[in-house]
């Protein structure tokens, strides 16, 4: 496997950990769109595309994204699990489940491979002047 192309698209603002998606494309033949550049507590890293996850509404089964408090649909109140007497950790894993990757690398080497193709597009395109 060979990243053929990446292209980054970056964000402003100075409080926003997000810092640019990226597209790559694999092969000259697939695309993966959405990946993120964040900037986390240790430095940039690469978050791959994701989708909310959706809970149906007991009364009416609509669905409504995770750890919503009422319906979008019918206004009924939704019953989650209490974060208020969840654990740091458990709290942590309540998050994370809220999202689920589209796309991902399967070993750690592909993993490292597409991060250090992507942060090195993103040095070389904050590296470029902007235009005007």
């Amino acid at each position: 496997m060979e990243i053929t192309e990446v292209r980054i698209f970056p964000k402003e603002g100075l409080n926003n950990k997000l810092r640019a998606y990226a597209t790559i494309t694999i092969d000259s033949a697939f695309v993966v769109r959405n990946i993120k550049v964040i900037e986390g507590k240790s430095g940039l890293f690469v978050a791959m595309p994701s989708r909310k996850m959706k809970d149906s509404c007991p009364k009416c089964n609509h669905k409504n994204e995770v750890r919503s408090k009422f319906c979008n649909e019918c206004g009924a109140s939704i019953l989650a699990k209490s974060a208020e007497v969840a654990t740091p950790e458990a709290q942590h894993d309540m998050r994370q489940a809220e999202h689920k990757d589209i796309a991902h690398p399967i070993s750690v080497q592909c993993r490292e491979y597409i991060q250090k193709k992507v942060l090195d597009a993103y040095e070389a395109e904050k590296g470029k002047p902007k235009e005007v």
